[in-house]
């Protein structure tokens, strides 16, 4: 069983209007995402950044369906998610979503080839060859299909994991600290991935880091600060993104010191 087919409207991929999440109540509420208001453009790779705190895993968790908002809306496509039940909104991410974490989430029984057709085994479907060999060919991986992750280093095995965001050919990848156990090299391999699946294969992107190198790889990067968004920053290069992350840092000092 699948959702209907998503479709994009004018060019966005994700919305979020007037997105809100709290925690707790009354003196221990904390107000974690305060009215966020973001259009995230269709094949365009898009870097959240923020200080410690900011909201900006938060704001992913709630863009992608993995958590519910206290308020406001986000629609993937053309999908309202706060009118999806927990069933349909589990099918949307499989079949519609990609997802590249921090820790890779590889099965290490499964071989490299099983792993990245994982959601599609799940979904009871089977592999468009043709795309599967494009995709694994962008990755670099047609030599290592048949390895277990423990026979892969931590580069190849996030590559596995990009290559399995992309192989149900989803609307939006979502990346939340992609490169973060990684060494500078093999960071920046799976960087150069992101950046080719957004401009080769057409590919949406969205990626929470603290890195501004990382950030240095996106089309446009918004910073979060208590929960808002408060600056953006288009075509950015990592000193840029650097300077932004430091005046937001030195303005929120203050504030803790409070």
């Amino acid at each position: 069983m699948s959702v209907a087919p998503v479709t994009t409207a004018a060019g966005v991929a994700v919305t979020a209007r007037d997105l809100r999440k709290e925690y707790g109540a009354g003196q221990s509420r904390v107000v974690a995402l305060d009215g966020v208001d973001l259009d995230f453009a269709a094949g365009r790779f898009t870097a959240i950044m923020g200080p410690s705190g900011s909201g900006k895993s938060t704001l992913m968790h709630c863009l992608a369906g993995l958590d519910r908002p206290t308020g406001g809306a986000v629609r993937i496509g053309d999908a309202d998610l706060a009118r999806l039940d927990d069933r349909r909104l589990t099918l949307l991410r499989r079949d519609r979503v990609g997802f590249v974490f921090q820790k890779f989430n590889l099965l290490p029984t499964l071989t490299a080839e099983e792993n990245i057709v994982l959601p599609l085994a799940i979904a009871g479907r089977r592999p468009d060859p043709a795309w599967l060999r494009q995709v694994v060919a962008a990755v670099g991986l047609t030599d290592r299909l048949r390895h277990r992750p423990a026979e892969l280093s931590g580069g190849q095995q996030q590559r596995v994991a990009v290559a399995r965001a992309l192989i149900t050919r989803p609307w939006v990848v979502f990346a939340d600290e992609p490169t973060g156990n990684l060494d500078s090299r093999s960071g920046a391999e799976v960087l150069r991935l992101l950046r080719e699946a957004v401009g080769t294969l057409g590919q949406t992107v969205v990626m929470v880091t603290h890195d501004p190198v990382a950030a240095g790889h996106a089309d446009r990067v918004v910073f979060l600060a208590d929960g808002r968004l408060v600056h953006e920053l288009v075509a950015p290069t990592a000193g840029q993104v650097l300077d932004a992350l430091t005046r937001l840092d030195a303005a929120a000092t203050p504030a803790r010191g409070r």
